[in-house]
């Protein structure tokens, strides 16, 4: 059985996910930005090992919850499924957006400073195929100053980027033994998707489950995108696989947070 680390698990699908691992003897730890979620994870889910708390708009809380990983035996699969929506820009880490905080600095933060698992997953979304490799105003920060930010192009950005994250990881781990992957839930009923969304959230599950453990499908493959509804590998825009853009974005984010992506 594996140990499996899910970010944003107190509500949503990765609460679902993390149910399903537990059932099916896996020691999971569950995340939280504060206390109070982190209470309703604990309630939600009580078969899992603990929840680990950490406010990811936040740099500083960000890497404290890397530190709490790393007093941890090494995870099986950290899967940083926590995301943001749409929403007003909201400053946060280093002056980038919320969006931006919590969907790519924090998974970019994490997957340097906490040991590395046996798999990596980033959760994506089908908003990716409008996003934009282009780096010139990362967060969109020039663009909020002129009054021109536009929160569903600022989403689609961060998507592609962890789209982006699950090929680089991928080639920049190899040597380490670790499989990397991005993944597209699909738009399903939960908190962020709206209770009208007409995605099917068994099968979302289902693949946050089979992606963690890497079964079924996904035993023995590597650097794939991953989509609701199929039993394959599926194709991400082409930007993605672009490695001069990946490098470019891995390049930004270390520029930003001061933090290397380990050898």
């Amino acid at each position: 059985m594996g140990r499996i680390f899910i970010t944003g698990s107190s509500d949503g699908l990765g609460l679902r996910a993390a149910k399903q691992l537990v059932s099916r003897g896996h020691t999971v730890y569950l995340h939280a930005r504060n206390a109070q979620r982190a209470s309703d994870a604990r309630n939600a889910c009580p078969g899992a090992a603990d929840v680990l708390l950490g406010d990811l708009t936040s740099i500083e809380e960000t890497k404290a919850l890397a530190a709490s990983l790393s007093k941890l035996e090494p995870m099986d699969c950290i899967f940083h499924n926590a995301g943001l929506y749409l929403g007003p820009y909201r400053a946060q880490a280093e002056g980038y957006p919320a969006v931006f905080a919590v969907n790519v600095i924090a998974p970019y933060l994490l997957t340097c400073l906490a040991p590395l698992p046996r798999r990596l997953i980033y959760a994506s979304s089908d908003s990716h195929w409008g996003g934009s490799t282009n780096l010139d105003d990362f967060g969109w920060r020039e663009r909020h100053k002129a009054g021109h930010f536009r929160e569903s192009s600022a989403y689609a950005d961060t998507k592609l980027y962890n789209t982006m994250f699950g090929f680089a990881f991928a080639r920049r781990f190899a040597s380490n033994g670790v499989v990397a992957h991005s993944v597209d839930p699909g738009w399903v009923p939960t908190k962020m998707g709206g209770t009208g969304a007409p995605g099917n959230i068994n099968e979302s599950e289902r693949l946050y489950v089979m992606l963690a453990e890497g079964s079924g499908e996904a035993e023995g493959k590597n650097a794939c995108f991953w989509e609701n509804g199929k039993t394959s590998p599926a194709q991400a825009k082409k930007d993605a696989y672009d490695e001069k853009a990946q490098d470019a974005l891995l390049k930004k984010l270390e520029d930003i947070t001061g933090v290397r992506v380990p050898e």
